[in-house]
């Protein structure tokens, strides 16, 4: 079994244990950026991996979902951000790249664009793994969208400020958290990720990678300090922001989780973004 990882921080509560050889798991796990594990899966070349949720709604006749596991957030994500030199709602006709590595934060943020915002800016596709902030002082952009381990390198100098506030003297003065703007839109937690298998994958396997990347997420939630340590390692985070930053994150697929996957699913099939249908469930 091939099984997609994303190589970002917030998927060490799910493959913590797996790396420390606490939980084993008889497979090839295969790092990627989120496009890159869609793109894989989409061409059959892993069985199991975690991917974007709009990647499951454009090809769910291809997939499965895992139950009760995904990337989610009831309120701030603080891993998906529009970075902006004007606010949000200012930005009609202006400039706004976008992230090449999600397709579900970029479409939540079309979706606020158009529901929350009321305007229409100008998009292009970019980079979103830049971290240095010197590199966006001569952009001609007004806005960017940045995802993952980048986006909480950058939002580290705005500690304090509060969510839209704008930070003067900074390369981007205002700053919107997607998931704490779906949460004050619908009052709905979101789901960023979902972890699918092949329909084709033999089910006996697919079960019991499922059974171990659950038995893995139960001993990272109760390992976060671990994990947290771990991550201001690697990305040089300060260690109680990558604390409060998988602390509030969630893992799960509850019912309050699933309103909230629906809901979006639903409001992207209303504007044709993805075909109207509905979730299918690996059989645990």
């Amino acid at each position: 079994m091939r099984i997609g990882r994303i190589p970002y921080i917030n998927c060490y509560p799910v493959y913590g244990a797996i790396d420390r050889g606490a939980v084993s798991l008889p497979a090839t796990l295969v790092d990627g950026v989120p496009s890159e594990l869609n793109r894989r899966m989409a061409a059959n070349e892993l069985e199991v991996s975690v991917i974007s949720a709009v990647a499951y709604a454009r090809d769910a006749a291809r997939y499965l979902l895992l139950p009760d596991l995904g990337i989610t957030s009831d309120g701030a994500v603080r891993s998906v951000l529009l970075f902006s030199r004007v606010p949000a709602p200012e930005l009609g006709g202006k400039r706004v790249l976008l992230s090449r590595s999600s397709m579900t934060s970029v479409a939540l943020l079309r979706l606020l664009f158009a529901n929350v915002w009321h305007t229409s800016p100008e998009f292009a596709a970019g980079d979103a793994e830049l971290t240095n902030v010197a590199q966006f002082v001569n952009e001609e952009h007004d806005a960017r969208l940045v995802i993952g381990d980048a986006a909480l390198l950058l939002n580290a100098a705005r500690a304090g400020a509060a969510p839209g506030a704008a930070v003067h003297g900074a390369p981007y003065a205002y700053a919107y958290d997607l998931g704490a703007e779906w949460k004050r839109w619908t009052g709905l937690p979101f789901v960023f990720a979902v972890w699918v298998a092949q329909r084709t994958a033999p089910v006996r396997d697919a079960l019991d990678v499922h059974a171990r990347l659950i038995e893995s997420r139960d001993w990272g939630l109760a390992h976060l300090d671990q994990l947290a340590a771990q991550a201001s390692a690697v990305t040089g985070v300060a260690l109680d922001t990558c604390a409060e930053y998988l602390s509030g994150l969630d893992y799960r697929l509850s019912y309050a989780h699933l309103a909230g996957l629906t809901d979006f699913f639903r409001r992207l099939a209303a504007v044709g973004e993805v075909p109207d249908g509905s979730l299918a469930f690996l059989p645990a």
